[in-house]
């Protein structure tokens, strides 16, 4: 890394007041160590460094601001840096500031950060918190979210992801999930937008961390809002079921077409599943799923997925389907109290089957890779 000597002569490059070829090599020297995880630890020791690529975001040069903006992406990147990036008191007023505008060109890039520094709790709060010292509500950003073309320089698709990352917090969740606002029913037919698999995933990931308040279940599953049908759809596929079947189905999912075809991304499949089993966690939405034909969709959509992880879950979800009801006092799963020792045993059976799961997935993706045997071998 540099020297003390080095270091303060690359900061004094990184000023406005600087010739433009001079200050756009020290910019690529800092993106260069930002890409990194020792550049990162060393630019973590280095504050002057982080004031010096905020203020370089406002540079006349689009290289320049670019550069300053793709560093801070990288140092977003690094939980160790999410501290020293939200206690600077221009970072995160300057970001909200920018996304505002529906004219910023690098508006894409401030929510990669955003979301980056929204990923734990901790720094969700700050978060948070330079939100509301802004007077920038959720109302604002769902409504940049929902609007195709706010700023048609980029596509903002980068707000899902932030908005899933901030209903971590109470307080968006209730935003959300209240009933005035119509939140959710904007935001499901994004669940089905095939333009970007980041903005599928950050509304679904928003819905199902929505799920865990479980008071709002019943709500969700009514024809207020009749979530079932937007999650089920993405899983369903083109197999022909018997018209008992279908008649037994939600309106949406009865007799698809034969090119019907299912969500691309196993990650997104395997959020939606754990959405509805979490509906499923309160007697009233275990009833309404069952009543509304799911498993039928689940078990042909469990013989056609071939990811491990997504499989898993689904096999859990299909338990719950055609499982007993719980005894009476546990109605609520998401209420239930485990034993520590319990609690502790499952973790471990979770840890196995998740090592399992990998094991799998690697065996699926290297299918001729020799089997290891216990020793030592040498290279003769």
């Amino acid at each position: 890394m540099l020297s003390d000597v080095e270091a303060k002569e690359l900061l004094s490059f990184l000023t406005l007041n600087t010739r433009p070829d001079v200050k756009g090599q020290a910019t690529e020297y800092i993106l260069g160590l930002s890409g990194n995880r020792d550049g990162c630890r060393y630019l973590q020791s280095k504050p002057d460094f982080l004031k010096a690529l905020v203020t370089l975001t406002t540079d006349p040069s689009i290289a320049i601001v670019k550069d300053c903006y793709h560093s801070l992406i990288n140092l977003s990147a690094d939980e160790t840096m999410h501290q020293p990036l939200v206690k600077d008191a221009d970072f995160l007023p300057m970001l909200f500031k920018n996304l505002l505008d529906p004219e910023f060109m690098f508006a894409d890039r401030i929510c990669t950060i955003l979301t980056n520094l929204s990923r734990h709790v901790k720094t969700c709060k700050e978060v948070f918190k330079a939100m509301q010292a802004q007077e920038i509500g959720l109302t604002q950003i769902v409504e940049i979210f929902c609007t195709e073309g706010y700023n048609k320089q980029v596509s903002l698709h980068y707000l899902g992801p932030l908005l899933s990352n901030l209903t971590q917090l109470p307080e968006t969740r209730h935003f959300i999930l209240d009933r005035e606002r119509c939140v959710v029913q904007r935001l499901l037919p994004y669940i089905q937008y095939e333009a970007s698999t980041i903005r599928r995933g950050g509304v679904i990931g928003t819905l199902r961390n929505c799920c865990f308040d479980h008071a709002h279940h019943e709500w969700l599953l009514s024809d207020a809002v009749d979530i079932l049908p937007f999650l089920l759809l993405p899983l369903a596929g083109p197999e022909e079921l018997s018209d008992e079947e279908n008649e037994g189905l939600p309106v949406d999912l009865q007799y698809l077409p034969e090119d019907k075809k299912r969500e691309e991304d196993p990650d997104i499949r395997k959020m939606l599943i754990e959405t509805m089993i979490l509906l499923t966690a309160t007697q009233v939405g275990r009833q309404f799923l069952k009543a509304k034909n799911t498993y039928a969709i689940m078990r042909e959509f469990h013989n056609w997925e071939k990811e491990p992880h997504v499989a898993a879950a689904c096999e859990k979800f299909i338990q719950v389907l055609i499982g007993d009801e719980p005894e009476p006092g546990m109605e609520n799963l998401l209420e239930v109290e485990i034993p520590e020792d319990v609690e502790v045993k499952l973790k471990d059976m979770d840890a196995k089957e998740q090592e399992q799961l990998e094991k799998d997935q690697e065996d699926l993706l290297n299918p001729d890779k020799p089997q290891q045997c216990a020793g030592i071998v040498r290279m003769m």
